[in-house]
C-alpha cells in the first residue's frame, strides 16, 4: 500500500508539473490557429489609405488569412517634413522600423520621472517666474532603427528632417498583453482619427462576417461619406456640439468632470475638446516643434549602453529576462540594424543579416518578439530553412526576391518576387528560401518570438550536415559519395551565391 500511495503522489506531481509546463498565458495565441491551415500564400500590399494633413496611414487587411495566422497587423505610416504623428497608444505591442528619414519621440512610460526640463539659462529678466516645461525622456532616432514599445504605452513620433518619414509600424495582437481581441486598436489622446477608427471597425465586421477582402469601391465611399458624418456625443452631454468631429479619448468625457481633473477652467476643456477642420492623426507644426533637445544620437545610444553594462556589472547574478527590472525608466527601446558594421552573419560576395532579440535588446522579452534585417547582393540568395519558434513576417525594403515557401504536406504554398513595399507572412516551420533580383534584395523581418531561431537545410550549419552519411545516404536512396557532396559541399552557414548555382547547373 506505500508504494502504491507513493506512486500515486510521484503521478500527481508530474501531473502538476507538466500541465505547469505547458500551460500558456492566453487562450488567445490558438485563437485563429485555424487560419493556419494554408494552401496558398500572396504577397500583399496595404488596403487601406487614410490621409492626414502632414502625412498618410497605411493598412493592410487585418483579415488576411496570413495575417490572422501569424496574430499580427501591419500598418505603414507617411510622414512629411515638420510632422506630428499625435500622441496614442494600442492594444497591442509594437515593433517599428524606421525605413526612411530621421526625428524625435516621446514615450511616456507609467511612473517614471520627468527627467527632462527647460534650462533657465540666458532666458534674461523676462523669463523670471515662467514655469519651466518637464516632461520625460525623448528619443531621436534615424533610418534602419528598431523601435519596441509595449501595449498601452503613450508615444508620440516627430519628423525634424528634410526628407519624408516613412515607418512600418507591426503589432502583435495575438500577444498575452493585449486582452481586448485581435482587432488592432488605436486610442489617440488628440486630434480627429475619425476616417481610420472607422477603417478599423470596418475591419473588426469583416472578421465577425468572415470577410477577408476589402472592395475599393467601399473605401471611396467612406472618404465620401467622412464629412458628412455627425460628431459622436454621448446623449445627454453637458458639452456643446461641435461644428467638426471628434473622436479621442479627451472628446467624450463631461468638461465639468476634466475640468476638476486637471484642475483648469471649463473654457480650456472645451478648447482641448474643440477640434478644427479634418486634419487626421498627424498634424503639421506651424513653427518647428521646440522642445527639450536630447543628445545627439551617437551620445545617446552610448549613454544608454553604459547604464545597461553598469547595472549588469553592480548586479552580476540577477536576471535579465526581461529587461525590466531597475533600469525600466531608462531602458533602451531602440535598436540600428541596418549598419553593416553591426551585421551578425556576412558574406563578402552573397549579403549580410542582422539579428535583434531579446540578448542585445531585453525589453524583447517582455514583448516576445524579434527582428531581423537582411540584404541580398545580385541574385545571391539564402538557404533553405525554417523558423522552429515563430511566425515571420517579411517586408521588402528595396529590389525584389524570388521566395519559396513549402508547408508540412511538401506543397509549395507560395513562388513568386516579392517586390519593394510588399509584405509576405511565413508560418512557422514552413521551410523557404529566398533569392534576390538583378538588382540586389533588402528587408526587415518580424518575428512572433523573442528569440526566433532558424534551422538552415542546407550548408555548414544544417539539419542536413548534422546527419550521419549513412542515413543521407539511406534517406535519399543516394551513394555515399554523393551524400557527402550534399552536406560538405557547401561551407557557408547561410547564403548561396549566383556563380555557385550556375556552376552546379552547368556540371
Amino acid at each position: 500500500m506505500a508504494s502504491m500511495a507513493s506512486l500515486l503522489s510521484l503521478s500527481l506531481s508530474l501531473l502538476l508539473l507538466f500541465n505547469g509546463c505547458l500551460a500558456r498565458p492566453s487562450e488567445q495565441q490558438f485563437q485563429f490557429q485555424n487560419e493556419c491551415q494554408i494552401n496558398r500564400l500572396n504577397s500583399i500590399e496595404p488596403t487601406s489609405r487614410i490621409r492626414s494633413e502632414a502625412g498618410t496611414t497605411e493598412w493592410w487587411n487585418p483579415n488576411a488569412q496570413q495575417l490572422r495566422c501569424a496574430g499580427v497587423s501591419v500598418m505603414r505610416q507617411n510622414v512629411e517634413p515638420n510632422g506630428l504623428v499625435l500622441p496614442y497608444f494600442t492594444n497591442a505591442p509594437q515593433l517599428i522600423y524606421i525605413v526612411q528619414g530621421k526625428g524625435i519621440q516621446g514615450t511616456v512610460l507609467p511612473g517614471c520621472a520627468e527627467t527632462f526640463q527647460e534650462s533657465q539659462q540666458g532666458q534674461g529678466q523676462q523669463s523670471r517666474g515662467r514655469f519651466q516645461d518637464q516632461h520625460q525622456k525623448i528619443r531621436r532616432f534615424r533610418q534602419g532603427d528598431i523601435i519596441a514599445l509595449p501595449a498601452g504605452v503613450v508615444h508620440w513620433f516627430y519628423n525634424d528632417g528634410h526628407e519624408r518619414l516613412v515607418t512600418v509600424n507591426l503589432l502583435h495582437t495575438a500577444n498575452s498583453d493585449n486582452q481586448l481581441d485581435n482587432n488592432p486598436r488605436r486610442f489617440s489622446l488628440a486630434g480627429n482619427p475619425e476616417e481610420e477608427q472607422r477603417k478599423l471597425r470596418r475591419f473588426a465586421q469583416q472578421q465577425i462576417q468572415g470577410s477577408t477582402s476589402e472592395r475599393e469601391e467601399m473605401e471611396e465611399e467612406d472618404e465620401e461619406e467622412q464629412d458628412n458624418r455627425p460628431s459622436r456625443r454621448p446623449s445627454g452631454s453637458r458639452h456643446e456640439q461641435q461644428s467638426s468631429s471628434c473622436n479621442n479619448l479627451l472628446c467624450a468625457f463631461d468638461q465639468e468632470f476634466l475640468a476638476q481633473a486637471f484642475n483648469v477652467d471649463s473654457s480650456l476643456i472645451r478648447r482641448l475638446q474643440e477640434v478644427r477642420g479634418h486634419k487626421g492623426s498627424i498634424i503639421r507644426v506651424r513653427d518647428r516643434l521646440d522642445v527639450v533637445s536630447p543628445p545627439r544620437m551617437e551620445e545617446e545610444e552610448r549613454e544608454e549602453r553604459q547604464q545597461e553594462q553598469r547595472y549588469r556589472q553592480r548586479h552580476p547574478f540577477a536576471r535579465s529576462d526581461n529587461g525590466l527590472e531597475e533600469t525600466f525608466c531608462a531602458m533602451r527601446m531602440k535598436e540600428n540594424i541596418a549598419d553593416p558594421e553591426r551585421a551578425d552573419i556576412v558574406n563578402p560576395q552573397a549579403g549580410r543579416l542582422s539579428t535583434l532579440n531579446r540578448y542585445n535588446l531585453p525589453i524583447l522579452n517582455a514583448l516576445g518578439l524579434s527582428a531581423e534585417r537582411g540584404v541580398l547582393y545580385n541574385r545571391a540568395g539564402t538557404v533553405p530553412q525554417w523558423c522552429i519558434n515563430a511566425h515571420k513576417i517579411l517586408y521588402m525594403l528595396e529590389g525584389s526576391a524570388r521566395i519559396q515557401v513549402v508547408n508540412e504536406n511538401g506543397d509549395t504554398v507560395f513562388d513568386d518576387n516579392v517586390e519593394q513595399g510588399q509584405l509576405l507572412t511565413v508560418p512557422q516551420n514552413f521551410a523557404f528560401l529566398k533569392r534576390a533580383g538583378s538588382e540586389g534584395a533588402q528587408w526587415v523581418s518580424f518575428f512572433t518570438n523573442s528569440e526566433a531561431a532558424n534551422t538552415p537545410l542546407a550548408g555548414r550549419v544544417s539539419a542536413i550536415r548534422a546527419l550521419p552519411e549513412e542515413v543521407v545516404a539511406a534517406s535519399y536512396q543516394i551513394s555515399r559519395e554523393d551524400a557527402r557532396k550534399v552536406k560538405f559541399n557547401n561551407q557557408d552557414t547561410f547564403f548561396f551565391t549566383s556563380s555557385r548555382s550556375e556552376r552546379r547547373d552547368e556540371a
